[in-house]
């Protein structure tokens, strides 16, 4: 009897779809295939390091991609849940008995005036290298301002800063919202140790942008030869476009086991799921969880099993402060900050192994699929339930 074969089709290369295709493979008669639009892994917890030049924040795909995925450098267009099709940018097709949606995030592109024009985001490996290339020639007292308080834009103005770059973070209403008073209080000291201006409060948001300054809801103008925006992150509106229930955001709506709210062929991980319309924080640490269990959930489908539902913890958060520092922010499972943080050297060297780690992560589950485990017990508020999916 000639073995029946499932073809999936995991649509973003990232931390949530390689974990997934990688762990996809515990089951031998799954045809594979890994759409992404890039050819080699991007590891996006590094960009703010090739900004810098301490590291060049890629990975070879054949070292964390199990045997046996294809994988297609292309960008998916359109997902036609009808016909269980992936149409391509170069004009191919994919079909699919199951889809997995792990398209990621990238930078948002902000309403302020000039912004789009003038300031360069760092969400994505081409924006990093675009921000670079700006960057290098400048004299180190070129006045760079960086907008945005939360981890990213606090990670990119100490690398920068530790560097003798002249660096001024406009935070919004405040450093680190995320962080505890204490944890916020640690990055405020080492960023002051750079010399970083920091600028938070009532009126420290952006009015305007141009080639040569960054002016502030008062008018305050700052001059700025080079202005970055880490202020939020957008996905992909691959979903929207091919008719797929989202949120506001444009994520994909999913029921408690990740799968999609309108199709149980087609189930979602990382910063572009919205299980129970509640999203878990874009972030790494997320994502590759979220990764596993939308692979579960698939290969329970293909078993015949119903599949469990997200069961997840957050430990922390990770931010380096340059080189030499750094702060970890301890957290309940649920995501809220612990009054504890570890700072400074060993901050930086606790940051640096989890960086490493997620590599790790992906090989050993490209070596042994199915070894990934995950802290567990996590919460979230209570959401209305949605509706089921339906075959």
């Amino acid at each position: 009897m000639t073995e029946q074969i499932t073809r999936v089709v995991v649509i973003g290369g990232g931390y949530a779809g390689v974990l997934a295709a990688n762990r996809l493979r515990m089951r031998p008669d799954i045809d594979l295939t890994l759409v992404n639009p890039r050819a080699s892994f991007v590891e996006r917890i590094r960009l703010h390091q090739l900004i810098t030049g301490s590291d060049d924040a890629v990975v070879d795909y054949g070292t964390v991609l199990g045997a046996g995925i294809r994988l297609v450098v292309d960008t998916a267009t359109r997902i036609d849940p009808a016909a269980r099709t992936v149409a391509l940018a170069t004009g191919d097709t994919l079909d699919y008995d199951y889809l997995i949606y792990a398209a990621g995030s990238t930078g948002w592109t902000p309403s302020v005036p000039g912004a789009a024009e003038f300031a360069y985001p760092i969400a994505d490996l081409e924006h990093a290298e675009r921000l670079r290339d700006a960057l290098d020639g400048l004299p180190p007292s070129a006045p760079v301002t960086v907008v945005g308080g939360g981890l990213t834009g606090i990670e990119i103005a100490a690398e920068l800063a530790e560097q003798g770059r002249s660096i001024t973070l406009v935070c919004g209403a405040v450093l680190a919202p995320s962080l505890s008073a204490a944890g916020r209080r640690s990055v405020a000291k080492r960023l002051a140790k750079l010399g970083v201006q920091v600028l938070d409060g009532p009126v420290a948001t952006v009015g305007k942008v141009t080639g040569d300054a960054v002016f502030l809801a008062d008018s305050t103008e700052l001059p700025s030869v080079v202005t970055i925006w880490t202020a939020g992150f957008g996905v992909p509106d691959l979903a929207t476009r091919s008719g797929l229930t989202t949120d506001a955001m444009g994520r994909l709506r999913t029921d408690e086991t990740l799968t999609s709210v309108d199709d149980a062929r087609i189930v979602a991980g990382g910063d572009a799921a919205a299980p129970s319309g509640q999203p878990l924080r874009m972030s790494c640490q997320a994502a590759l969880p979220l990764g596993a269990q939308a692979a579960n959930t698939v290969l329970s489908r293909i078993a015949g099993i119903e599949p469990a539902v997200v069961n997840q913890a957050f430990t922390g958060q990770c931010i380096s402060l340059g080189r030499d520092a750094g702060t970890i922010q301890l957290a309940h499972t649920d995501d809220t900050p612990r009054r504890l943080f570890i700072g400074g050297r060993a901050a930086a060297l606790v940051k640096e192994t989890v960086c490493k780690a997620t590599i790790t992560v992906l090989t050993r589950e490209a070596r042994k699929p199915g070894s990934y485990r995950w802290l567990k017990g996590g919460s979230r508020p209570e959401q209305p339930q949605l509706t089921d999916a339906v075959s």
